[in-house]
């Protein structure tokens, strides 16, 4: 019996130290500068779906998945937007230098390791999108790629 107590003590502990982290916020902002120099507020872009996209110069699915979003926002560019999240530690000109060569038709944003954004998790993997509503709050989380099949369900925008 007083075994139980140290167990249900530590117990206890375990669970609250779970919940200690900040949970995200129902309604997230990024204020962020893109790469190629303008200002991005997530904010102004209430009234539309936002596509806010974690991925990495490493990363292959990443790369798949950047000419199906490229393609998602310009066949919806009324009522669809996004943002790309290069979440890599490498030189700005290096993710510029890839951009060249994967060019996409939104604007990308350099978020390093040492300085994520205060609103959004950490990816537990890439690609990671979090699909933004109207509203400008989270409607959806994918872990890994995203298409124009997958997109348009979650936005109800589907062919």
């Amino acid at each position: 019996m007083t075994m139980l107590k140290p167990l249900a003590a530590l117990g206890l502990v375990l669970a609250l130290a779970g919940t200690a982290q900040a949970a995200m916020p129902e309604q997230p902002s990024i204020k962020v500068t893109t790469l190629d120099g303008k200002p991005y507020d997530l904010a102004t872009q209430r009234g539309k779906w936002v596509i806010v996209n974690y991925w990495a110069t490493w990363c292959v699915p990443c790369i798949k998945e950047m000419p199906d979003i490229s393609r998602f926002v310009s066949a919806h560019q009324d009522k669809v937007s996004a943002i790309g999240l290069a979440y890599d530690d490498s030189d700005k000109a290096d993710i510029q230098a890839f951009l060249a060569k994967h060019p996409v038709s939104y604007p990308v944003a350099q978020v390093t390791m040492d300085k994520p954004l205060k609103d959004f998790d950490e990816p537990r993997g890439l690609p990671t999108t979090w699909l933004i509503g109207p509203d400008g709050k989270v409607a959806k989380r994918f872990v890994g790629t995203v298409n124009d099949v997958s997109l348009g369900q979650a936005t109800g925008l589907g062919k």
